[in-house]
Order: C-alpha cells, then structure tokens, then sequence
C-alpha cells in the first residue's frame, strides 16, 4: 500500500501526465521533447525561489521577501556588470547580500520572536524599496558571458535543448534533496515544522536552524535573481512581483503542509513544472485569457489545501 505521505507529490504527478497527455492528444506539436524541456528552462528560476521557500514552509515558517529579493538582485547586478564589474565578482557579492539579508530575518524572527509573516512582510517592502532606489528603470545587461552562458547547453533530439539554466536547476535540486533528507540539518528542519518546543527539547539548535532557513531561501532567492537577470537580460525593481505566492503555490502543489513537518523537495519541483504546463496549455489553446492560469493554479491550490485537511484531521476548539 501507498504510504498516506506519499499521496500527494503522486497526484500532482499524476495531474502532470494526464494534462501533458491532452495536451498532446489536443495539439500537434505539443508533446514534444522541445516543449517538455522548455517547461525547466522557463521555470528554473521560480523553481530554485520555490525549493528555498520549501524548506522555509517545512520548518513551519513563510517567507514573502523572496519575490523582492530577485528584483533587488536583479537590478544590482544589472548596475554592477554595466559599471564594468566583472560577473565573476558580482555574482558572489549578491549571492553574500542575500545569505546575510535572510539570516538577519531568521535573527529577527527567533531572538523577537516575531512572525516570519510580519518580518519577511517588512524585507518584501525593504528590498522592493532598495531596488526602485537603486534604478525605477529597466537596465539591460550587455556582457559577452551573459551571451556565452545563454547560448551554453546541450542539445537532444526533437528540437530538445538543455541550457544552463536547467542544469543549474539540477544541480540546486540535488544539493537540496541531499541537504533535506540526508543531513543532520534536513532533519532539524523536518523537526522544528513538526513541534518546535519538542524539538527544542530533543536538543535541536533551533536558534541555529531558523537562520540558516531564511539565510537558506534568501540566498536561492538571490541565485534565482541571477538566473532571471540572464533569462531577460536585464534588471528590473518591478520584476517578480507576486511571485513569492507562486513559489507558495508551488510548494503547496508540490504536497508540503503549510503547517510544516512534512513534504519533498522534488515535490515542489514537480508543482512548479505543472505549473508551468497549465501555461503552456492555455498558450497553445489560444482561445483562453492568461488569466485563466492563475484561476487553474488557485483551485489547485485550494484543492491541495483540502487534501492536506482530510488527510491530517484535527480537532476544531
């Protein structure tokens, strides 16, 4: 029998098959190795945002900073590299500032103890603020490596082309899926979303452990601010606005309870790539409003959240 835990990253993969399949029964060129793969390299960076924001919800927390931390990114390493920085130095530059900026909040929010919601509420405007600051204009990137790395991949048949930022999205999915569920850290996390106060008392450094989460998140969340600057070539302080709910939606999907405790890294993976192919459906549908993609992402949504009630039942006061 199917462990109960289990049940709801299948279903979403499940969703996942079934509507890749009508889509390539519906529409000649859709199931395609091309479209497939296109799916990675259009959400990789949402991806990286949402695995950060995975271990965020499994320690019992939320983190609505992110979606600013990629346009701050964005527009500071658009500025630096156009002032003649070289990339080589302002990647890890930005990637310092965003480890530093969410281990401040995790500080914040354990020394305080103040709710993640109210704290990464405030670096959401924080960060937000910085990048207007910094430029209210879109600043193109023009630099021979964004030209190199973006045209850098491996091709597959079918059209199929594998590109840096999917193999970058392969390399962040396995260090976290090693970091979650085969380090000691992995295991705080799980921990702390379970019962903080018992695991508190089991020993767990749970002062520790809250920093590196949002230290954690903000730094993939910086990565992804770099991965969107090369997906656009650009740096933008209105970029990724509402996308710290999509990565939420994601990790819903991906099956992670809100309360925390439980879920997969792969699992929001997967969330994030349906989706993405609920775009591409309607896409191709052509006949149907973009905005009927944030109306299929909020039932599902919603739909999730249902499963997670009857699958955990709890007592009402």
């Amino acid at each position: 029998m199917i462990a109960a835990r289990h049940a709801p990253i299948l279903i979403t993969t499940a969703l996942f098959v079934a509507l890749f399949v009508l889509g390539s029964v519906q529409y000649e060129g859709f199931g395609t190795v091309h479209v497939f793969l296109n799916l990675f390299t259009d959400n990789a960076y949402l991806a990286v945002t949402a695995i950060g924001m995975t271990f965020v919800i499994l320690s019992g927390g939320i983190d609505l900073s992110v979606g600013s931390v990629i346009a701050f990114t964005g527009v500071l390493t658009a500025i630096l590299i156009q002032s003649g920085w070289p990339p080589y130095v302002v990647f890890p530059l930005v990637l310092a500032i965003g480890w530093a900026f969410g281990a401040g909040m995790g500080c914040l929010i354990h020394c305080y103890k103040l709710q993640p919601f109210i704290v990464t509420l405030a670096g959401m405007f924080l960060m937000r603020g910085l990048a207007i600051v910094i430029s209210e204009r879109s600043v193109p990137i023009e630099h021979a490596a964004y030209d190199a790395i973006n045209t850098m991949g491996i091709i597959l048949p079918g059209r199929g082309f594998v590109g840096a930022q999917t193999l970058l999205l392969a390399i962040v999915l396995a260090c976290a899926i090693i970091l979650a569920h085969y380090r000691r850290f992995g295991t705080y996390v799980y921990a702390i979303g379970g019962d903080a106060e018992s695991a508190r008392l089991m020993a767990v450094p749970v002062a520790n452990t809250t920093i590196r989460i949002y230290a954690l998140s903000s730094f993939l969340a910086a990565l992804a601010g770099i991965m969107f600057s090369f997906y656009t070539s650009s740096g933008y302080a209105l970029a990724a606005v509402g996308l710290e709910l999509d990565a939420i939606a994601a990790v819903v999907i991906g099956g992670t309870l809100l309360t925390g405790g439980s879920g997969y890294i792969v699992g929001t993976v997967v969330g994030v790539m349906l989706m993405g192919l609920v775009q591409t459906y309607i896409s191709f549908n052509g006949s149907l409003n973009s905005w009927w993609t944030k109306i299929v992402i909020g039932v599902l949504v919603l739909a999730f959240v249902c499963v997670q009630r009857i699958q955990r039942p709890r007592e009402d006061n």
